[in-house]
Parts: structure tokens; C-alpha cells; sequence
């Protein structure tokens, strides 16, 4: 089949092709005037900190690298600590009847270095305002309960910047969905049309005719006025 074959084709039977798009747009329409309409529903922040074992050194000249690497150590076991439900579980606790707002908080957390940090995503702003200060007291307080080897003494955390609360935008791919639809439905009437060409009889140029093997002797052209 030649593109002036499938224009012909496409140009018969457009309303076999547009009726499953139509249909994807009045289904696809309202879920776009929705979801721009509604505001974001999930909020973000981020917890920076360092931390490291309180330790009594002695004065030194230089090379305090034994000093970063248990540094390094003490953030990397923060980290999976922080993963773990023990200390969503303290997090419940430090905020007592507020401990509901967890329902929909997810925790990350990540580290570089002697550099860790603590992702918090919620659908409530105010109520992720509260778990970032019940977080930032169970990280600096209740430390040393899960981890033997500080000797019962917390790690000295630091937090390096105030935590700032902003919304996240929905992901590209929910946004695309309507469209991505409407395009599948596109090619979906497409293959429709072909379809019903293929199963279609009726003979409507000349090159159907040669497609079937038949002579032509001649043709009358169109009437023009």
C-alpha cells in the first residue's frame, strides 16, 4: 500500500479513525481540567546534618583522618537507621496524639560522606512541619538506643541548614496519561480503518480493480463543472 492509497483510505473513513479519539478526550478533558485545577497534594523537605561519636581526644598537630572516617561510619549507620521502622516508630511517639499525620509520610535518606540527609514527604504542610521537628529530636536523642558501640552517649548531631517545605509537582507521567491515551486511541482507529477497508467489497478506484487482477479498458472522468 502507497501513501495516496492510505490517504484515500484515511480520508473515507476519518470518522472510524476520530470516534475512538473522540472518545478518549471526553473521558481524558475532565481528568485534565481536575488536575490542574486541584492544588499539590504531597510536600517535601530535606534534613541535612553531620554527626560523629563523642570523643575525648587529645590535642593533635594534624591528621584527624581517623577522626572523619568514624564520622563518616556514624552517618552511614544514621542512614540505615533512619530507613528502618524503629525510627518511624520514635517519630510516632515523639509526637504523641499527633502521631495520625504519619499516615501518609514517607522517609528517604541518603548520605555523602560525614554528610547525611533525611527526605520527609507528606500531603499536609503544617503536619510535616511537626514531623521535622519530632525527626530532628529522635535523630540527636534516641541514637545511641539502637547502636551499642556509642556507649550509651548520643552522637553529636548537627543540623546543617533549616529545613524548607515546598510542594511537589505531580509526576510528568500522570500528566501525560490523558494524552498518551488520546494518541493510542489515534493509532487504535487507524488500524480500525484498515480493518474495515480490508473487509470492504466495495470497489471505489481503479486501483482496486488492478489489485484484483482485473484489466481496466477505460474510465470516465470526473463530471467538472
Amino acid at each position: 500500500m502507497d501513501y495516496v492509497s492510505l490517504i484515500r483510505i484515511v480520508l473515507r473513513r476519518w470518522w472510524l479513525i476520530a470516534l475512538p479519539a473522540l472518545l478518549s478526550a471526553v473521558i481524558a478533558i475532565p481528568e485534565v481540567i481536575s488536575s490542574s485545577a486541584r492544588p499539590p497534594v504531597t510536600y517535601s523537605t530535606q534534613i541535612r546534618y553531620s554527626a560523629a561519636q563523642a570523643l575525648n581526644l587529645p590535642a593533635r598537630l594534624s591528621d584527624y583522618t581517623d577522626v572523619w572516617q568514624a564520622s563518616e561510619r556514624t552517618v552511614d549507620a544514621l542512614t540505615d537507621w533512619l530507613r528502618s521502622s524503629s525510627f518511624r516508630a520514635e517519630v510516632h511517639a515523639q509526637l504523641g496524639d499527633d502521631g495520625h499525620s504519619l499516615d501518609s509520610l514517607q522517609i528517604a535518606a541518603d548520605n555523602a560522606r560525614a554528610v547525611g540527609v533525611i527526605y520527609l514527604y507528606h500531603r499536609d504542610a503544617e503536619a510535616l512541619r511537626a514531623i521535622v521537628e519530632a525527626a530532628i529530636i529522635v535523630l540527636a536523642e534516641r541514637n545511641q538506643v539502637y547502636f551499642p558501640q556509642l556507649g550509651g552517649e548520643s552522637a553529636q548531631i548537627t543540623i546543617l541548614d533549616i529545613p524548607a517545605i515546598g510542594s511537589v509537582p505531580p509526576p510528568l507521567m500522570s500528566r501525560l496519561t490523558p494524552f498518551i491515551r488520546m494518541g493510542i486511541a489515534l493509532i487504535l482507529g487507524l488500524a480500525l480503518a484498515l480493518f474495515a477497508e480490508y473487509i470492504d467489497p466495495t470497489v471505489y478506484h481503479q486501483n482496486d480493480l488492478r489489485r484484483l487482477g482485473m484489466p481496466i479498458i477505460g474510465s470516465i472522468p470526473r463530471e467538472r463543472v
